[in-house]
């Protein structure tokens, strides 16, 4: 860790560490990250680094410039907190009721506002530009960051994301196929309302849900190639009103992984032969809307080669950690990786007392000397990049 303090001294950290706790302690949902776009702005600005606002709604870009004729490279933070209530008893925990920051996009904000306070005092090579994203967790916001220009001119780009599954002072990288589709579904059932004794002159929505949520299951557990990673979740079961009521109407709604495109379509063209044959046993009308979600996120081989060497340099090759499988977790990253080549990992940030809190918990909290290790490995990374991207 020598390497890293002496990167980000302890002045810094502080600086990095306190902009995480100011934006934890004003989460702020989707697409309404203004508060925290006016602060990134106005660090940026103390940066000497200049920056443009209102990109994508609340989006945030700050370009160094060194050489126009050079290469650039860009990183990306995620800005928008979850709808959930803290419970971490934290002295900055938020005071936005039922917001928080339960995902680590407060730290991610910190972390590229260090590292661009890195790269200012000791320019790299080339170009550098700061994205700061809002919406990652629902919307999808990297996409209109993209349409609105974001990317023009870059070469390459990079980005991470806390990860509790690992320890402070470690990298963890995935090349090729790091995260998978995270497409969702919403069923509805119209049935027969009717009197609980006569069920024969009713058609049963809760028994045609309950069906379905088990059958469901099925297609991933007995028609699907296990090789494959494949995950159909039903999160929601809504119907009925009294005891004695045949329920008329039922609503289902799940969420579909997979990191395979042909198993995507075939597990989605399954469920809907299974909504069919549903109708056609049970005389219901059912209806699926399929909403497409974010794409796997894919690693360029190249990038994720510059990854590994400049963790293995900082922090050595023990804690450099080669990912084995592809998480079943989304992250709209991947839209820029459709575009230029990058690389996505993890920083460990594992915090003791807080093992078993996990993302998207009311309880989850990282281990902030995480910030400092994130802003000295990606400083490098970026420097790094340059130098290779300038040999071609």
């Amino acid at each position: 860790m020598n390497k890293v303090n002496k990167i980000v001294n302890d002045e810094l950290f502080e600086w990095i560490r306190d902009i995480r706790r100011e934006i934890h302690q004003w989460p702020e949902l989707a697409f309404k990250e203004e508060k925290t776009a006016e602060l990134i702005a106005k660090k940026l600005k103390k940066l000497g680094i200049k920056y443009q606002t209102g990109i994508a709604g609340t989006g945030v870009v700050g370009k160094l410039i060194v050489d126009e004729s050079a290469p650039t490279v860009a990183i990306r933070a995620d800005m928008d907190a979850l709808p959930v209530t803290e419970n971490t008893g934290l002295p900055y925990s938020s005071q936005n009721p039922g917001i928080m920051h339960a995902c680590g996009h407060d730290g991610h904000i910190a972390i590229v506002l260090g590292t661009a306070a890195v790269l200012k005092h000791n320019p790299p090579e080339g170009n550098v530009v700061f994205i700061f994203q809002p919406a990652e967790e629902e919307q999808g916001g990297a996409k209109p960051m993209i349409e609105q220009g974001v990317l023009d001119g870059v070469d390459a780009i990079f980005g991470g994301h806390i990860e509790r599954h690992y320890q402070v002072g470690q990298i963890g990288i995935k090349t090729g196929i790091h995260t998978s589709h995270t497409d969702t579904f919403v069923i509805k059932i119209i049935g027969k309302g009717g009197h609980a004794a006569r069920p024969h002159l009713a058609i049963d929505a809760v028994l045609i849900a309950s069906q379905l949520v088990v059958n469901i299951q099925s297609i991933i557990s007995r028609q699907i190639d296990p090789i494959h990673p494949s995950v159909i979740t039903i999160g929601y079961l809504k119907s009925g009103t009294v005891d004695n009521v045949i329920a008329e109407k039922a609503t289902l709604k799940g969420t579909i992984r997979t990191t395979n495109e042909l198993i995507r379509e075939e597990i989605i063209e399954k469920i809907r032969k299974l909504a069919s044959s549903m109708t056609i046993f049970y005389g219901a009308e059912i209806t699926i809307e399929m909403k497409p979600g974010y794409p796997p996120i894919v690693n360029e081989e190249r990038a994720s080669k510059f990854a590994v060497q400049v963790a293995e340099k900082l922090l050595g090759k023990d804690n450099t950690i080669a990912i084995p499988y592809p998480s079943l977790g989304g992250e709209d990253f991947s839209y820029y990786l459709q575009q230029i080549p990058g690389c996505f990992v993890r920083f460990g940030a594992a915090k003791e007392g807080h093992e078993t809190a996990s993302s998207h918990s009311p309880d989850f909290d990282f281990d902030e000397e995480a910030l400092r290790v994130g802003a000295a490995y990606m400083s490098e990374l970026v420097r790094f990049t340059i130098k290779k991207l300038r040999k071609g």
